[in-house]
């Protein structure tokens, strides 16, 4: 499938795996319709993509734990283009908590962005997609495969985004819609500076060794020949696929693995 010319929806497109979508989809002449709270920074962003490619770029302001946030992005969308030829619902928020120690609206937050905001921009843009026999995209995690610790909430929320799109996927096996999760491992993004502590607080610093992890850009562009081929599942990383594959087959010596990991973190939560 071309991207040239299709109307695509970004959710989250002010910084990271957003952003970068938003200039590789540019690049491969899609029309986009950015949405994020950050709506300055959006502005900006739908500027330069429109000064560099020869697209179309729409800004919109939304906050995708808000339903009728996400009811006028995609109003936005159809009233300005006519269509919606693909959704990605990219909008993600992390943690980092040991769930002993954290305020339980630490997960209520979590699964309000990445489960929640999911959701409700899927329900009303499917009516859209469906005409157009689309394509629905969910920027999910490895996490969605592997309970990762001190991640709780964001495990819970990707495990449930990952349920209800292969959900969703078997129900529109014969109508033509494209259902596709794409699951990055870590990827050197603004994630885990804004993810939320204990407190519910941003914790405003990474505790991972970003320079050694896979790019924006670089999963922007696999998210895209993903869209292109139409591709039912992406596993981004090395690492990733084999965590998905040991947690298949080898789940209790992965548990090891994955303790003994997350135990050299920088300021270890595991001691």
């Amino acid at each position: 499938m071309s991207l040239n010319n299709k109307v695509i929806i970004i959710t989250g497109a002010s910084s990271g795996i957003g952003k970068a979508l938003a200039y590789e989809l540019a690049s491969r002449g899609a029309n986009l319709v950015l949405g994020a709270r950050q709506f300055v920074t959006l502005c900006e962003i739908t500027s330069d993509i429109q000064k560099q490619f020869n697209v179309k770029a729409l800004a919109v302001q939304c906050d995708v734990t808000v339903e009728d946030d996400c009811a006028l992005l995609v109003k936005q969308a159809k009233l300005t283009f006519n269509r919606v030829d693909v959704l990605i619902n990219n909008a993600g928020i992390s943690m980092r908590a040991l769930f002993q120690d954290l305020d339980l609206q630490v997960l209520k937050s979590l699964m309000d962005v990445n489960f929640w905001g999911t959701v409700y921009t899927t329900k009303h843009a499917l009516p859209e997609i469906l005409k157009t026999q689309g394509s629905i995209v969910g920027v999910s995690s490895i996490a969605g495969y592997k309970g990762l610790p001190g991640r709780t909430g964001y495990s819970a929320s990707k495990f449930a985004m990952n349920g209800f799109l292969d959900a969703l996927r078997v129900e529109n096996l014969k109508t033509g819609v494209h259902i596709m999760t794409a699951c990055p491992g870590f990827t050197a993004s603004n994630i885990r500076n804004t993810a939320l502590n204990k407190d519910a607080k941003q914790q405003g610093e990474s505790s991972l060794e970003e320079d050694k992890m896979m790019t924006a850009e670089e999963v922007a562009k696999a998210i895209a020949k993903g869209l292109e081929n139409r591709s039912r599942t992406l596993v981004l990383t090395g690492q990733g696929k084999l965590t998905v594959f040991l947690s298949k087959f080898f789940p209790a010596w992965l548990d090891k693995l994955v303790y003994n990991v997350f135990a050299k973190e920088k300021d270890p939560l595991l001691k």
